[in-house]
C-alpha cells in the first residue's frame, strides 16, 4: 500500500507517468477504474477546485466519493498518542481512519495548519496520523504542501514549454491582505526542482524564505539535474530571463501565529504584484497561479487575461490528475 502525501517520496519517473495518465484522461475522461470503489474526500477546511474534481473524477471513472466535512459534519478528531480525552475531539485518529478504511478504499484529506506552532505544524500531524493509522492510500488535498497542484501545474508548464529541463522557473511572492499558508509555494519549488528547472525564489524580504525542509530539497533536485537554484529579493534580477512565472503569497515563517509583528515586513512587498512592466524582463514568460486570486492585488488583470496565463488550464488540470492519482493508488495502470 502506497500513500500519496508528497511528491518528495515519488519519483520523477512515477510522476511524469502520472501527468501522462492525465493527458490520457484529458483526451478520455470517462473510464472504469474506480467501478465499484470509493473515496471519502475529508475536509477540514473550505474547497471548490479540490471538492469538485476529486468527486467529478471518482463519478467519471465509475466510483464514489463521499464527501465529509470534518470542521461541521464529523467528530473533531484527537491525533495525540495516549491523549486523555477529556476536552474537545470526541473521537480518536486510531478509530477514524480504521473505520474509514473498512468502508471505502481511498482517503483523502484536506487539513491546513493551525497558525499556531510551525515547529509541530510543519511536521504535517494530522494526514500523517491518518497515513499511519489507515489500511488504505491516503491522499493528500492540501495541508503544508499540495501534491495534487503541484502535478496540474507541471501538466500545464509541459503543454506549453515543452521540455522544461533547463528552462527558468520563478516562484513570485505577491502581495495579499493577509498571511496565507505556504503549501502551494512549497510545492512548486519542489515539483519545479525535481523536473530539471532551475529555480528561483523572489520575495520582498529574506524572512520569507521557505521552510528549510523545501527550500534545501529543491536546491538538491536542482544540483542533481545540473540546474541552479536561488532565492532573490531584487524583481529585476528575478524576472530576467523566465520562462514561467508563478504568482503565490505566504506568510514569514519567523513570524508565524504571530502576523501582526509581519505587517512592516510585508508592506515591503507593496510593489510585487505581476504586471507587464515586470514581464517584459522575463523570456516571453507564461504565468499561472493555483487560484483562487486576487486580481488586481497579485496579478493585474491585462496578465490574466492574456493568452499567457495558464491558472484555466492548470485547474483543469486538477479533475485529470485527481482521477490519475486515484487510479494508481487504488490499484490502475498509472
Amino acid at each position: 500500500m502506497r500513500h500519496f502525501l508528497s511528491t518528495e517520496d515519488w519519483s520523477r519517473d512515477e510522476l511524469q507517468a502520472l501527468i501522462d495518465r492525465a493527458r490520457a484522461y484529458r483526451d478520455s475522461p470517462l473510464g472504469d477504474a474506480l467501478k465499484g470503489k470509493s473515496i471519502a474526500l475529508v475536509f477540514f477546511n473550505p474547497s471548490l477546485r479540490t471538492r469538485t474534481s476529486f468527486d467529478l473524477g471518482a463519478f467519471q471513472l465509475g466510483g464514489h466519493a463521499i464527501v465529509l466535512d470534518a470542521k461541521g459534519a464529523t467528530w473533531p478528531v484527537e491525533i495525540e498518542p495516549g491523549a486523555v480525552m477529556d476536552g474537545g475531539p470526541e473521537e480518536h485518529v486510531r478509530e477514524a481512519a480504521r473505520v474509514l478504511s473498512r468502508y471505502v478504499d481511498l482517503i483523502a484529506i484536506r487539513c491546513f495548519p493551525k497558525f499556531e506552532d510551525w515547529k509541530a505544524e510543519r511536521e504535517d500531524p494530522l494526514i500523517r496520523a491518518y497515513a499511519e493509522h489507515a489500511t488504505v492510500p491516503v491522499i493528500n488535498m492540501e495541508t503544508i504542501v499540495h501534491p495534487c497542484q503541484e502535478l496540474a501545474l507541471m501538466m500545464a508548464l509541459q503543454d506549453w514549454l515543452g521540455e522544461v529541463r533547463g528552462k527558468t522557473f520563478l516562484l513570485s511572492w505577491v502581495p495579499h491582505p493577509k498571511p496565507l499558508n505556504t503549501a502551494v509555494a512549497n510545492s512548486a519549488i519542489l515539483i519545479a526542482s525535481k523536473f530539471g528547472m532551475n529555480v528561483r525564489v523572489l520575495a520582498p524580504d529574506e524572512t520569507y524564505a521557505l521552510d528549510p525542509r523545501y527550500m534545501g530539497a529543491a536546491e538538491r533536485f536542482c544540483s542533481e539535474a545540473g540546474a541552479d537554484f536561488s532565492f532573490t529579493t531584487d524583481i529585476e534580477a528575478g524576472y530576467a530571463g523566465a520562462h514561467a512565472v508563478y504568482a503565490k503569497s505566504w506568510g514569514a515563517l519567523p513570524y508565524y501565529g504571530r502576523w501582526d509583528e509581519e505587517a512592516a515586513v510585508r508592506a515591503k512587498g507593496e510593489g510585487f504584484m505581476v504586471d507587464e512592466a515586470k514581464l517584459a524582463r522575463a523570456d516571453d514568460a507564461v504565468v499561472s497561479h493555483c487560484l483562487p486570486m486576487r486580481r488586481n492585488v497579485k496579478i493585474a488583470d491585462s496578465v490574466v487575461d492574456s493568452d499567457r496565463f495558464l491558472g484555466i488550464e492548470e485547474a483543469e488540470n486538477r479533475l485529470h490528475v485527481q482521477k490519475a492519482i486515484m487510479e494508481r493508488l487504488a490499484g490502475g495502470a498509472a
